[in-house]
């Protein structure tokens, strides 16, 4: 393990304060994603993209909290403080800080860099295939959402509504990441996911009309 690496990990182990589908384990499935996708791209700055890779959810927000949209703002700020006080080089720090202000949805910031565009994928991979479906219902779960509509789970005759029903977050969202990827590698590896997804929910639906 590179010893930025073991730096970050470290200081997150002591003061990350995420929820239960933006943990550790979270952290460490966006950075190696990240840097599979980034890998595949081409040049990179390999520290900027470890460090925006673990500290992008350094201020997590609540889906429903009213500055959700300016989570990733925040937590590019925390990042570049705590990454100043370890010593990481000034002069990349606004490349870090723009890797994780562009990797949120909610933010709606374009990605300008190998690194943002790595980021943004790895992080909206995570939300795709088996772990993306267990995410979305621990979310859920959370957040007390219904699982579904009764009279129609998917949406289909119906705009979703995610804040109510829990797979209409799929709808919403979820199945539409492919188009939204910014790199080929991740939009293959997404494109691959969603279609796990799309017979996990063809299955449910059938198990929810009996």
């Amino acid at each position: 393990m590179a010893p930025l690496e073991a730096a970050l990990l470290g200081e997150l182990a002591a003061r990350f304060q995420g929820d239960a589908a933006h943990d550790m384990a979270h952290l460490r499935r966006v950075l190696a994603l990240a840097r599979r996708i980034a890998a595949a791209e081409g040049p990179h700055d390999a520290e900027v993209l470890t460090a925006a890779a673990l500290l992008h959810d350094l201020v997590a927000l609540p889906k429903n909290h009213p500055d959700r949209a300016r989570a990733s703002t925040l937590a590019a700020e925390a990042a570049c403080a705590l990454l100043a006080g370890l010593g990481f080089p000034p002069a990349r720090l606004p490349a870090v800080a723009h890797a994780i202000a562009a990797h949120s949805f909610a933010a709606n910031i374009a990605p300008a860099t190998p690194e943002a565009r790595a980021l943004q994928d790895a992080d909206r991979l995570d939300a795709l295939g088996a772990i993306g479906i267990a995410r979305t219902f621990m979310v859920g779960g959370a957040l007390g959402r219904a699982l579904a509509d009764a009279a129609d789970p998917l949406a289909e005759h119906r705009a979703p509504d995610d804040t109510r029903f829990t797979l209409d977050h799929f709808p919403a969202k979820l199945l539409r990441l492919p188009g939204l990827m910014t790199t080929a590698s991740g939009r293959a590896l997404a494109t691959a996911r969603v279609r796990f997804m799309r017979r996990f929910l063809r299955r449910i639906t059938q198990e929810l009309r009996g």
